[in-house]
């Protein structure tokens, strides 16, 4: 369990797989709000087999500490400070809800080292209606436990099981207030949406059709704007990492295997079956 300094937080990591390069570019996990690396370990098990994988706990998550971060930003420079400490320049980045913003933001910034990126049931946008603003505001205000009780009791598709959904409820609730209020204000004003274009990365968008955190007409409107993205839709809620492990691994499996296109010059989204249900 090797841990780095970063600006007074100390990152666990887990960096598996072979080095010599023969499976591809490292993969780079990235977790969301309240969760923590171990949301990828059916991901990670299945691709450290044959290339190097990296995944870590964010600031205030897990097993990392620190405190103080107050965008998405602050997050994407913890994930870069310890892939340069790794000496890793180009990779694939996988990131989930907040992971995922996290993740744009890096391949905005730094196209240059980003050969791949896959968003699990993330968008580049937060937009609701006046009534659903007013309640996500209101929400801020109940007691702290019910705040994340709520979260992320809804985060899952209808039929779940109870008994494991309140192990992940116990989970968040461990996760610092201070981090948790932050960063649920953080995602709320994160907005990449007006610089999708931008993004001529190879994107894969996988989405939960029953997500109603981040709903798909939102992730929808944002692969539009994407020059080169891949929409797949799986039967699942928000938490797909651990509700369709096995889907998700396969349609990621699937994704890095297909060849890039050299130069992407139009914007097109390629519309994804409804696994399970077409």
């Amino acid at each position: 369990m090797p841990q780095l300094e970063v600006d007074g937080a100390a990152l666990t990591y887990d960096d598996e797989g072979p080095r010599d390069g023969a499976g591809g570019v490292p993969l780079v996990f990235v977790h969301g709000w309240t969760a923590n690396r171990h949301r990828w370990d059916h991901q990670v098990a299945h691709f450290s087999k044959t290339r190097r994988v990296i995944r870590l706990d964010l600031r205030g998550h897990g097993e990392s500490g620190g405190a103080g971060v107050k965008t998405v930003a602050e997050l994407a420079k913890d994930v870069l400070a310890l892939l340069d400490h790794l000496g890793v320049d180009r990779f694939v980045i996988v990131g989930h809800s907040m992971g995922g913003m996290i993740s744009q933001t890096i391949a905005l910034d730094h196209p240059e080292r980003v050969e791949r990126m896959v968003l699990v049931n993330s968008i580049g946008r937060m937009a609701y209606n006046r009534g659903r603003g007013l309640l996500m505001a209101l929400s801020t205000l109940v007691p702290y436990k019910l705040f994340v009780a709520t979260n992320i009791q809804r985060a899952f598709a209808p039929g779940y099981p109870r008994e494991e959904i309140r192990a992940y409820v116990k989970s968040s609730g461990d996760t610092p207030r201070e981090v948790v209020m932050t960063l649920y204000g953080a995602m709320r004003a994160f907005d990449v949406l007006d610089r999708a274009g931008e993004i001529r990365t190879p994107t894969l968008m996988i989405h939960g059709y029953h997500d109603i955190q981040l709903p798909v007409k939102q992730m929808l409107r944002m692969a539009k704007a994407y020059p080169d993205a891949t929409v797949r839709i799986i039967d699942a809620g928000h938490e797909l990492p651990v509700e369709k492990p096995a889907e998700l691994t396969a349609a990621l499996d699937a994704f890095l295997t297909t060849p890039a296109p050299a130069s992407p010059t139009s914007s097109s989204a390629t519309a994804g079956e409804r696994s399970g249900q077409a």
